[in-house]
């Protein structure tokens, strides 16, 4: 058995490496911009080199198989990419061409698996999740909005590769349009920017959501922003729960980390559109930062997880 699992993630900006051992300790970590403005071919590039920095700078031999994080989800039938909102992935053989690159067999999953992965067995929810038969959603809030699935110790994927794909589902009718074609979807509306667009539209200016989040109790544009993510959320996150109904829910991406999510208010929201009295289902915040994913797409090489 391998002595150590490696991981990346691809992200819009930034690619991240990991090397664990087997007691899922982080050896080696590194980050470098994705670039990915220079195209498709450039960021399976830019992979390479990080690969190759790690193994340079550790000393470790490339293992077998490398765990990879995507944006998108990776059709096995059809071998291409899809639903990535890092366009130049889509309708690509990302695995294939990988392992061209790499020389190295790829395990490939979703970036919002890969978080709810890490999260629910070495993060936040470990606790809860060492009873097997416990069901996690992992939650995205971040540049898009995504989810995953854990049960069993396991990443559920569904018939069609979508299982826990909330952010294309419509929200508001012939609201904004998204880059999947659709109009109005979740994504849309509480994603980062979505947020950022909506509060420059109110206030005639720009600021990122953290500075929105920040200044909610004294900017009348930011407290409207907040309002309407918390509004949004509860009602689009209800939708998810009256038919999933898990154990727990774990946010992450940078729209997780506001603050007011946590409140009681976000809870009344949720609760407005549940079918159940109260909401009994844990709204838990990342462990592991916004390293999950890498986290997660290492643990994809771990065993039965190929």
């Amino acid at each position: 058995m391998a002595e150590e699992y490696w991981g990346i993630d691809l992200g819009g900006t930034k690619i991240e490496a990991v090397v664990i051992d087997r007691s899922m300790k982080p050896l080696v970590r590194r980050r470098i911009p994705s670039e990915a403005s220079g195209g498709y071919r450039h960021i399976l590039e830019r992979i390479r080199q990080l690969v190759g920095m790690i193994s340079q700078e550790s000393g470790f031999a490339l293992p077998e198989v490398i765990g990879i994080g995507t944006p998108g989800r990776y059709d096995t039938v059809l071998g291409v990419m899809k639903n990535s909102n890092t366009v130049c992935l889509n309708g690509c053989d990302v695995k294939r061409d990988l392992e061209g690159v790499l020389k190295r067999r790829v395990a490939i999953e979703n970036d919002a698996n890969c978080f709810a992965l890490a999260e629910s067995l070495l993060g936040t929810a470990a606790p809860l999740m060492r009873d097997t038969t416990k069901t996690a959603f992992g939650i995205i809030l971040g540049t898009g909005v995504g989810g995953g699935i854990v049960c069993h110790g396991n990443v559920r994927h569904g018939a069609h590769g979508i299982a826990g794909e909330w952010g294309h589902n419509e929200l508001i009718p012939g609201g904004e349009p998204c880059y999947c074609g659709r109009r109005g979807c979740v994504e849309t509306v509480i994603a980062g920017p979505a947020l950022e667009r909506f509060y420059k539209k109110l206030s005639g200016c720009f600021k990122p959501l953290e500075q929105i989040s920040a200044d909610a109790r004294s900017d009348p544009a930011a407290a409207e922003t907040i309002e309407r993510l918390l509004f949004y959320f509860g009602k689009a996150l209800a939708q998810v729960l009256n038919i999933l109904d898990p154990d727990v829910c774990i946010l992450g991406g940078g729209a997780g980390q506001v603050e007011q999510l946590y409140a009681k208010k976000t809870v009344k929201a949720i609760e407005r559109h549940l079918f159940n009295s109260e909401l009994r289902i844990p709204l838990l915040r990342p462990l592991l930062g916004d390293s999950a994913g890498v986290f997660g797409a290492a643990l994809l090489a771990s065993s039965g997880r190929i």
